[in-house]
């Protein structure tokens, strides 16, 4: 957190929209956790304070959604549902419902830009099992190779080194599977 005001700062300065920042925010509370969210809306709101960026400027809880893509969806809800209703169907409910029928389909948030925030969260947190789906889904969503790969870049400096070196051969398989 003592980084956070400095790097929120960075990216508005930057051009990153205030809505964005608060969606990025959002958003990472379903994959980092609610504490982590709910200090970095701490930090955000005093920056946000002394930037005088107000409530306008950022996304209202609800409102119209994107349209929801009903192939991708039912090939993730699928494979959920496989690998996880019969141990956590409260687990299934909450994926689809909160997760992708509501959050990553907020339109204040593009969604390859809410894919690379995913992926980011996931490496830094160590998730590589995750890495899989999520990276495929980015690059549906616009993601490029070379994208993908100056972001595990740059998340060696945040991230650190063994994250990054873990989450290497995973994406290093998504690429080659994408390209055959």
């Amino acid at each position: 957190m003592t980084e956070l005001p400095s790097q929120f700062n960075r990216a508005l300065d930057n051009g990153v929209k205030a809505s964005e920042v608060s969606e990025v925010i959002t958003h990472l509370a379903f994959y980092s956790g609610w504490a982590n969210a709910m200090s970095a809306v701490a930090v955000a709101k005093g920056v946000f304070r002394a930037r005088r960026i107000g409530a306008d400027q950022v996304p209202p809880a609800s409102g119209p959604l994107l349209p929801i893509d009903k192939a991708a969806e039912t090939q993730r809800a699928t494979s959920v549902e496989q690998n996880v209703g019969s141990v956590a169907p409260g687990v299934v409910q909450y994926t689809s419902d909160p997760l992708f029928h509501d959050l990553w389909l907020r339109p204040a948030l593009a969604p390859r830009d809410r894919s690379l925030v995913t992926v980011s969260a996931l490496i830094a947190s160590g998730q590589v099992a995750q890495i899989t789906y999520h990276l495929n889904r980015a690059m549906d969503n616009g993601l490029t190779k070379s994208e993908a790969s100056e972001m595990l870049t740059q998340l060696l400096f945040y991230a650190g080194w063994p994250n990054v070196f873990s989450a290497i051969p995973v994406a290093k398989e998504v690429f080659e599977k994408r390209i055959k």
